[in-house]
């Protein structure tokens, strides 16, 4: 048989038997990987020795405040689709050290260096909602103006293995936010689980490389027909639907005194939850502590979110001091505002935000009863 030869853009076939071999890849390559698995029952992201840990065999149901994992016996890896974590832990972690301080006999602070873990990153199964998710945040902390070094020490060379969605779960509109359920760019390989192979998509030099000595195949009509019945299948099947989301700026902007954020905020707890799930939420504060000696501080970033009622708070008040005003900023800016600072949707469709809001919020049901609001 003919060698065959892989570049970058190419598409590849490899056996399910091989997956192994590639995480074991990875590993020789010097990556830390990190990849979904079981634990307290939920998907959760975690380093991943082995393939053999992967969550093969179950599916995941998923609805308004409801997230359940069945195991079928199928053979498939990647139908489990994804629990409260995003993958935007590890390149913005919920909390952070900033910076500490060590007070010297002199009595002056002295700021103890910070160093940085810079080990590789391999994020092993992402899908694509998620890979748009940090394409997103990509532009907030990697600005051209500005770097965020924390945020540049890990994204600089992470590797990135993408897998198409081909079971969206209850929740997900990633096809109507145009970024599911195929991954288009922004990862080193993109596998679309198949019932025997894999069909990898390779979209980097890393990628290459991590595919040397690995038993591929070459792609048939069949396996490239079938990719794409599942992908025009996933995209029918989705559980929840945005009609034309480039028309939100307008509707949401241009009606900040609809009726329904009244009715909306009257089941709004605040609670922040959909907030800390969402990939691409980066409200943080800076938090600055000391021993109880008063000879070592530090400061420290974490994770906040415009709902907590301090968020808003300024030199002479609350700027948003009740719930409608903080779940209007949070819907108006993901779907709205967000393009003129970013030019791009806050929101890619993961639908997390659905699952795991207490109080049942569907922000396509709230935004599908303004638009009905306005147009009535």
């Amino acid at each position: 048989m003919a060698e065959i030869q892989i570049s970058v853009g190419s598409t590849i076939a490899l056996p399910k038997a091989a997956l192994e071999k590639l995480v074991a890849n990875l590993h020789r390559m010097g990556y830390q990987v990190l990849g979904p698995q079981i634990q307290d029952g939920a998907i959760v992201y975690k380093p991943l020795e082995s393939a053999q840990v992967l969550p093969r065999g179950y599916t995941s149901q998923q609805d308004s405040a409801h997230y359940h994992l069945v195991y079928t016996g199928h053979q498939r890896y990647f139908d489990v689709t994804p629990g409260a974590q995003s993958w935007k832990q590890f390149f913005f972690p919920p909390q952070t050290e900033l910076a500490s301080y060590m007070r010297e006999e002199n009595g002056r602070w002295k700021i103890e260096e910070r160093i940085i873990d810079q080990t590789p990153l391999a994020l092993f199964g992402v899908f694509p909602c998620d890979l748009a998710a940090i394409q997103i945040q990509d532009r907030i902390f990697l600005r051209e103006e500005w770097k965020d070094p924390f945020y540049w020490a890990h994204r600089q060379s992470a590797f990135i293995l993408a897998v198409n969605c081909l079971h969206p779960c209850g929740t997900g509109f990633c096809a109507s936010m145009g970024t599911g359920p195929k991954a288009s760019s922004g990862f080193d390989l993109n596998l679309t689980e198949l019932e025997d192979v894999f069909l990898v998509e390779i979209g980097s030099e890393g990628g290459r490389l991590v595919m040397e000595g690995l038993p591929i195949l070459p792609t048939s009509a069949f396996w490239l027909q079938a990719r794409q019945n599942s992908l025009d299948e996933a995209s029918s099947k989705m559980g929840r639907s945005l009609p034309a989301p480039q028309d939100l700026p307008d509707l949401l902007l241009n009606n900040l005194d609809a009726q329904q954020w009244d009715d909306v905020a009257r089941r709004c707890m605040s609670c922040s939850s959909c907030t800390q799930v969402c990939p691409t939420c980066f409200c943080w504060d800076a938090r600055d502590s000391a021993d109880l000696t008063g000879q070592t501080a530090r400061r420290e970033r974490l994770w906040d979110s415009c709902f907590n009622q301090d968020y808003s708070y300024i030199v002479g008040g609350n700027s948003r001091p009740n719930t409608r005003s903080r779940y209007r900023q949070w819907l108006t800016h993901k779907f709205a505002s967000w393009y003129a600072q970013f030019g791009t949707s806050g929101c890619v469709g993961c639908g997390r935000c659905i699952t795991w809001c207490p109080a049942k919020i569907d922000v396509t049901a709230e935004i599908r009863a303004i638009r009905e609001e306005v147009q009535a």
